[in-house]
């Protein structure tokens, strides 16, 4: 899979269907990519995943957007894939 087609999947997110496929994706692209993975382990995903969370009020006020009140499956989305390279 390449890279634009996971942005897209991501993108496209609007249902609980749409997210469980892309979670399929990012797995697939885990197996086929792994270097492309700044964060390959379960572990070093896991701890990107807390950070990027934690610091998610910065990347809406960089993107000049107000934080979501409710998240949505395609904020869902975004922060499992931000993960996969946040530092």
């Amino acid at each position: 899979m390449s890279r634009e087609q996971l942005v897209e999947l991501e993108r496209s997110c609007r249902s609980r269907s749409d997210l469980a496929g892309f979670v399929e994706a990012l797995r697939r692209d885990l197996q086929e990519n792994p270097d492309d993975w700044e964060n390959p382990t379960l572990e070093r995903y896991l701890d990107a995943l807390a950070g990027w969370i934690r610091d998610m009020p910065g990347y809406f006020k960089n993107q000049g957007v107000e934080e979501p009140k409710q998240p949505s499956w395609n904020l869902v989305a975004r922060i499992l894939h931000s993960a996969k390279l946040y530092e």
